[in-house]
Formats: C-alpha cells, structure tokens, sequence
C-alpha cells in the first residue's frame, strides 16, 4: 500500500495494532496498563519489597519471626513482671516439695494452675518463673557478646578488606590465630583469672552476676568476632572497586567516609543475616558454660544453670529436666530458622518472587 508524501498514514492490517494491547493483564499483578496509546507499564519492586514478599510466602520463616519476637519480648519484660510479682524466681515453698531437698509432690513435678511447669525439687521455686528469668540472662550474654563480634568483625573486616597488602594480611592472619584457639577451652582456662580482673574493676565480688556475665560476654565476643570480620572482608574486596567508590575517593573522600558512609550500607544484608546465625550459637554456648559450673552462681537464674541442675533429677523429676531443655531447644531453633529464611530472602540470585 502506497502512501502520498504529507498524507497520514491509515492501515487497517493486523500489524497496526499494538501488541501489548492484546495482553491480558491480571488487575493483582504488578503488570498495569499505562493508559497512552494502549501501551503496557511494568510497575517495578524495589528490593525491600521482594524480600518482604519472599519472606511473607515462607511460613517457616514467619512462624520462626514469630516465635523469636515472643522470647525476645518474653525476656525483655520479665525484670518487670519479677518487680510487680506476676513471676517468683527466688520464692521458696517447701510445703509444696514435702520439705527442703524433697521431690515435688503432684503430677509433673508440682504442675497445677498456680505453677504451669512445676515447682523445682528441694526449694519449690516457680519452674516458670526461673525459667523466662533465666532466658532474660541469657539471651542478655548472647545478644551483648554477638554486638561486640559485630561491632568488632565489621570494623576489622572492613579495613582489611579495603586497605589490602600488609594490613590485610597481618589482620587475616590475627584472625587465623585467634580461630585456631578452641573456645570453650579458653572460656574454661580464663576464667579464674579474667573474673577476678574484672571483678577488682568493677568493683565487685567475684561471685557477683556482673563480673561473670561481662567475662561470657567478652570471651565470646572476642572467639566470634573473626567470623563477622572473614565475610565483611570478601564483601569488601568486591565494593572497593565499584564505582560509587571511586567517585567518592575523587571527591576527596576520607577513609571514615569511605568506610561507614559509603561501604556500611550495602554490608547490611550478610551482616543481619549472620547475626541471626550467631547469637544461637552464643546461647548453646552459654547454655553449655552454665552446664559445665562456668556460668553463673545461684540463686542467679540462667538457661545454663538451670540445665546443669536438672542433671541430678532427670530420672526422677523428668519434667524438670524436659521443660528447660525443651526451651533452650526451641530457642535456639527458632533463631536458626529465621536466620535461614533472611539468607534466602536477601539472596538477590535466588529464584523464589
């Protein structure tokens, strides 16, 4: 078909029609008609967005967020609960274990509407009541110890990635050494010293609760910061030549700058990721220092301390042996779960939308 010069060209064929007109376009998709000319807009998601959306279609993960959420609220607002007397840790009621040093009279080892879990044999302290108190000192230990691995890891990892040559290798290799040592055998070795240090600076007696949780705290921060400064380092190797980098060092940019203005912000997903990843780690940990009588002294309540004393009731109190472990168990679990989930979510190459 010929058109005359100047002449507006009017087609009826089939080419004519724009094809992205005949499109069906489901209204919930992020697929939208633009409305000019009948042409197709794909409304676009900003990577927040599709982690969200992977994150709410993994029941898993949203029912670990749930149950992590739960503890950590549980633990946080149990000092409370202790000082308007909703929880008893420290209430004795021999009449309830048939003297001090008896077993728990009743079912379960005591259980009954006024204490849900049982009492503890030979003092009938709330089971309850010393369990979410314990967990408030333990997940205290851990999360402190997983800030200082953080904190630490991330300044280390960034600097010896981004400075490369001598440093880079004098701080792989002081990250190498401190990996080679076994930690709980230095946890056990220290701490007769480092307690008493601590203590004399604080202060305090050895026997306090302070010297021993800032002992837990900055062993295991110290055994788990290399593992936080390993992966900030090779994500580190892969930005320093980016381009935004560069721009900025053309601007004058100092090395404060480049560090936490520039790096910082895209190290956010790995670093979340893995702190989800550790802090279970540091509550097993904890958990296993209060089991082997590293942890802290009673009547000071902690996941560990509780463990290590149900040893001794296991075969006859089994529910006070089942109850705590079922805790630590579902703790750590949930923890685990969740730090999963994000791993999976945060990975741009994943193939879940």
């Amino acid at each position: 078909m010929t058109v005359a010069p100047g002449e507006p060209e009017n087609r009826s064929d089939a080419s004519a029609v724009p094809v992205a007109s005949a499109v069906a376009v489901d209204p919930g998709s992020p697929v939208a008609l633009d409305g000019v000319d009948g042409a197709v807009a794909i409304a676009g998601r900003t990577p927040w967005q599709i982690v969200m959306r992977r994150l709410r279609r993994d029941r898993v993960t949203m029912v670990a967020f749930g149950a992590s959420v739960f503890f950590v609220a549980l633990a946080a607002i149990a000092p409370l609960l202790a000082r308007i007397g909703i929880l008893n840790p420290d209430q004795t009621h021999p009449e309830l274990v048939q003297g001090l040093g008896s077993m728990p009279e009743g079912l379960m080892g005591g259980v009954s509407w006024s204490h849900w879990l049982g009492v503890e044999p030979g003092t009938g302290r709330d089971l309850l009541s010393r369990i979410v108190t314990g967990m408030t000192t333990s997940l205290t230990v851990a999360l402190l110890a997983t800030l200082f691995s953080v904190v630490v890891g991330t300044i280390i990892g960034i600097i010896s990635g981004f400075a490369g040559g001598r440093v880079d290798w004098l701080l792989s290799r002081s990250m190498d050494l401190v990996l080679s040592f076994p930690s709980t055998l230095m946890l056990l070795s220290l701490q007769a010293v480092l307690v008493d240090r601590i203590a004399s600076i604080m202060g305090q007696p050895s026997s306090a609760p302070p010297p021993k949780i800032a002992f837990m705290v900055l062993v295991l921060g110290f055994f788990g910061f290399p593992f936080f400064a390993r992966i900030i380092r090779g994500q580190v190797l892969s930005l320093r030549e980016r381009e935004f980098v560069e721009a900025a060092r053309s601007l004058g940019a100092r090395r404060g700058r480049l560090y936490f203005k520039e790096l910082l912000p895209h190290l956010w997903a790995p670093l979340l990721v893995y702190t989800t990843l550790v802090l279970p780690a540091n509550i097993s940990a904890e958990a296993a220092l209060g089991f082997l009588g590293v942890g802290l002294n009673p009547p000071t309540a902690s996941l560990g301390a509780i463990l290590n004393d149900t040893v001794s009731y296991a075969l006859p109190d089994p529910a006070y042996f089942f109850f705590p472990g079922v805790t630590v168990f579902l703790l750590v679990l949930s923890f685990n779960l969740l730090g999963d989930g994000l791993r999976d979510a945060l990975d741009p190459k994943a193939g879940r939308q």
